[in-house]
């Protein structure tokens, strides 16, 4: 079968992205994604995702995981998908689509993606760490020196403890830089190993980071791979709504390759 395809990244997350709209890569399978995905045999990529038509909404976005299988949500990734909407002809002031954990809204302001995420009704505090649902499950554990943690390693004994080991869970260590302004590095599961940014998982580090007791908030977020935003109206330490994860979308390349 002869696939054509395009890259995007999103401050070093990087996707495979598959116009579906005509439904012909429906039957792609967790093999195949995985080898897309494959950084030396295949293209290369953190994810893989399908833009379908949906009726209702302006697309529907489908998200893999570089091991193949289906994930739950990507913030990095649906601003992406965003970007390629707009680039193969869905042109929209404020984009509305589907994808796995509910509908999402969009804009796009020049090359910044703004991506608005589900509200957060539930957080489990720790002393040392946080637990919380973003679109996709995060551990999110506070530190010094964030530059120099091992993440591989200690975000594989997190992700894979007796609490996580079954349905996985993605680790985040944040370190705070000022009032506002947080480095985040994180262990992503289905990849099994540091990515440059996560979208879900800097939303996560962002809400348990807020300076403003109640109210608006927006937090500054740098990453291996660039530097995102996060604006929320926090309504108390479990509870926060009107999240908006703001960041650079880029067009890395197209091309055309045949899969078996």
């Amino acid at each position: 079968m002869k696939l054509v395809f395009h890259k995007y990244q999103g401050t070093g997350n990087d996707f495979i992205i598959l116009d579906n709209r005509s439904g012909e890569y429906n039957a792609l399978s967790t093999k195949q994604v995985h080898f897309l995905c494959d950084r030396r045999f295949g293209i290369g990529a953190d994810g893989l995702m399908l833009l379908n038509a949906k009726e209702g909404y302006d697309f529907e976005m489908i998200y893999y995981n570089s091991d193949g299988s289906q994930s739950t949500m990507c913030g990095n990734g649906g601003r992406c998908i965003v970007k390629f909407a707009s680039q193969i002809g869905i042109h929209k002031y404020s984009y509305r689509f589907l994808a796995i954990d509910g509908v999402h809204e969009a804009e796009i302001d020049k090359n910044i993606v703004r991506l608005k995420m589900n509200d957060v009704t539930s957080v489990e505090e720790h002393p040392s760490y946080a637990v919380l649902n973003t679109g996709s499950p995060h551990f999110v554990k506070f530190a010094s020196d964030v530059e120099n943690i091992d993440v591989v390693e200690t975000g594989r004994d997190i992700r894979n403890s007796k609490a996580y080991a079954e349905e996985g869970i993605n680790v985040n260590f944040v370190e705070n830089i000022s009032e506002d302004e947080i480095f985040v590095r994180t262990y992503e599961r289905g990849v099994e190993d540091e990515t440059l940014s996560c979208g879900t998982g800097v939303t996560a580090a962002a809400l348990v980071s807020s300076h403003n007791p109640l109210g608006f908030n927006r937090v500054e977020v740098k990453t291996p791979g660039g530097r995102l935003s996060v604006e929320y109206n926090k309504l108390d330490d479990t509870h926060f709504e009107n999240i908006w994860l703001c960041g650079p979308a880029e067009f890395v390349f197209k091309g055309e390759t045949e899969i078996n």
